[in-house]
């Protein structure tokens, strides 16, 4: 019987590459259910430990990467705060994949075209791992958050309403 071949994102090859350990999770996804909370509900996991991947962009830096709990909001006056803007908007979705590489309900904080400002909400560092899209619909990736810090030059903030 053929073995079965796992596609491997840019996200899992970086972690690989740097050695990292992480477990994988994959869950049958629709158009409809995309959000980091019902996720954690397919996964059986924790909404508050389940990141979502939020890209904006800065009146000043351009474009900037949040990575928050599913089960919050992201405050763009804290985002705009901490990574030195005035103002911050959300990217259009016309323009995610071409910028990040990645499409919505599957954006990765991790191997994104380029290495753009990364901002992880604090509550993160209240848990020994957190769960994170793995760069593709209906893959995460659980990771030790020192190592997302690490892989992604990440700075810890508030960043939920």
């Amino acid at each position: 019987m053929a073995k079965k071949k796992v596609v491997k994102t840019n996200a899992i090859r970086l972690v690989e590459q740097k050695k990292i350990a992480y477990h994988e999770y994959s869950y049958e996804w629709s158009e409809n259910h995309l959000g980091a909370a019902e996720v954690a509900t397919k996964l059986g996991q924790n909404p508050a430990q389940v990141f979502k991947t939020l890209v904006a962009i800065g009146n000043k830096t351009g474009v900037i990467v949040a990575v928050i709990p599913g089960n919050h909001e992201l405050d763009l006056k804290k985002l705009a705060k901490a990574s030195g803007n005035k103002k911050v908007d959300m990217i259009h979705l016309k323009d995610l994949e071409q910028t990040t590489g990645y499409i919505r309900g599957g954006c990765s904080p991790i191997g994104m075209k380029k290495l753009f400002p990364t901002f992880i909400d604090q509550t993160a560092k209240t848990f020994p791992t957190i769960i994170i899209s793995a760069g593709k619909r209906g893959l995460q990736l659980e990771i030790a958050v020192g190592d997302l810090e690490g892989l992604v030059q990440g700075e810890l903030v508030d960043l939920i309403e």
